[in-house]
């Protein structure tokens, strides 16, 4: 049980990030570029997370028929999950605000519900490996933490800047996010507890489930708006994500 709560903890500190980003949505007004230069650094962080800290060790628990049937199944999940909330009006959710109209769609009424769906339809596979993470006793991974915290403040930040100039109001907003926030520590939480007697098999299974629906969220939503923000120098940043995030992994942070 001391597990599953020290998983809610750190599921929780993971989706504070979207509260972080939207309080300062709230009162300030940061260059866009500064924001995409953020989601690239994740979205490098991220990779680095699949590659190494989730497919690799789900290899080593259970095989290959186990990890990419889990990859493949949660990259479906999750490419037919963001189809839906993305047709309800959550399709930028991840915006920075590069095109204003495009940050005005995804704050109005109708697609307010879609948003925050698409928020845990985002962290959840996050928070769940975090989770899983602090099943064989030892510390959270801190890579893993880190990377979920970088890839939800522009998540935040963009969504709450949309909903404040569409007319929300700040109980509004920041009970989304808070929510939400509460729901990736639950998230952590249930998916530690569940797992905690599991086969190997099926921890490799769920490892690498969220694994590949990490890596299509990355490619459907955040690279492309690094990019489109950051142009030529979206792909530098992202290295020095990656670069960040491996030699945290290989040190044993």
């Amino acid at each position: 049980m001391q597990g599953a709560l020290a998983a809610g903890f750190w599921g929780a500190v993971g989706g504070s990030a979207l509260v972080l980003g939207a309080a300062i949505a709230w009162i300030a007004r940061l260059p866009q570029r500064l924001i995409a230069a953020v989601m690239a650094i994740g979205s490098g962080v991220l990779i680095s997370a699949v590659a190494f800290d989730l497919m690799d060790e789900a290899y080593k628990q259970g095989g290959f028929p186990s990890t990419a049937i889990g990859f493949l199944g949660g990259a479906l999940a999750y490419t037919i999950a963001n189809i839906v909330v993305s047709r309800r009006g959550a399709r930028h959710r991840k915006r920075s605000g590069s095109n204003p109209d495009e940050r005005q769609h995804g704050a109005d009424a109708s697609s307010g519900a879609a948003i925050a769906i698409g928020a845990l339809l985002d962290g959840i596979p996050e928070s769940v490996v975090i989770g899983i993470s602090l099943l064989d006793g030892g510390g959270v991974n801190a890579v893993t933490v880190a990377a979920v915290f970088l890839s939800n403040v522009p998540e935040g930040l963009s969504s709450a800047a949309g909903m404040k100039k569409a007319g929300r109001s700040a109980r509004y907003v920041f009970g989304v996010w808070g929510g939400i926030a509460i729901a990736s520590g639950l998230a952590a939480m249930i998916g530690n507890f569940a797992l905690a007697n599991a086969t190997p098999e099926l921890i490799a299974a769920v490892t690498a489930l969220a694994a590949g629906a990490i890596l299509a969220m990355l490619v459907d939503t955040m690279i492309p708006e690094a990019t489109e923000t950051t142009h030529d120098y979206s792909g530098l940043i992202a290295v020095a994500g990656f670069l960040l995030a491996f030699v945290l992994s290989k040190s044993g942070a």
